[in-house]
C-alpha cells in the first residue's frame, strides 16, 4: 500500500541508486523538474480538450482513455518530483498537506479536515 512515508523511502532510494544523489541537485533543479512534469500534464490536458473538440492533430493520442492515462503518468511524475524537492528541503510532505488542507478548511468554514 502506498502512503507518504513509503513513497519518500523508495523514491529517495531509487533516485540515489538509479539516477544521482538527492543533494546533487539544488532545490531549483528539483523545482524545475517538477515544473516540467506539471507542464507536460497540462499539455496532455490541452490534447484532451482538442480531442473533445474534434480538432486533434495527427500526432495526438487517438482515444480519451489513452490521453487520460498519459495525463495520469505526467501527474505521477510531477508528484514524484514534488516529493524529491520536499525531501531535498527536509519537508514532511504529509504534514505540510495536512496543515495546508486544514488551514483552508478553517478559512472556508468547511467541515472537512485531515
Amino acid at each position: 500500500m502506498l502512503n507518504f512515508k513509503r513513497l519518500r523511502e523508495v523514491n529517495v532510494k531509487r533516485c540515489s541508486e538509479s539516477f544521482h544523489g538527492l543533494d546533487s541537485w539544488s532545490p531549483s533543479d528539483w523545482a524545475t523538474a517538477f515544473g516540467g512534469e506539471a507542464g507536460e500534464a497540462l499539455n496532455m490536458v490541452k490534447k484532451l480538450r482538442r480531442h473533445f473538440q474534434g480538432t486533434n492533430f495527427d500526432k495526438d493520442p487517438k482515444t480519451t482513455t489513452e490521453i487520460i492515462n498519459l495525463i495520469g503518468n505526467e501527474l505521477a511524475d510531477a508528484i514524484l518530483y514534488a516529493d524529491l524537492l520536499a525531501a531535498r528541503l527536509n519537508i514532511d510532505l504529509e504534514d505540510a498537506i495536512i496543515r495546508k488542507f486544514n488551514s483552508v478548511s478553517i478559512e472556508k468554514k468547511s467541515q472537512y479536515m485531515l
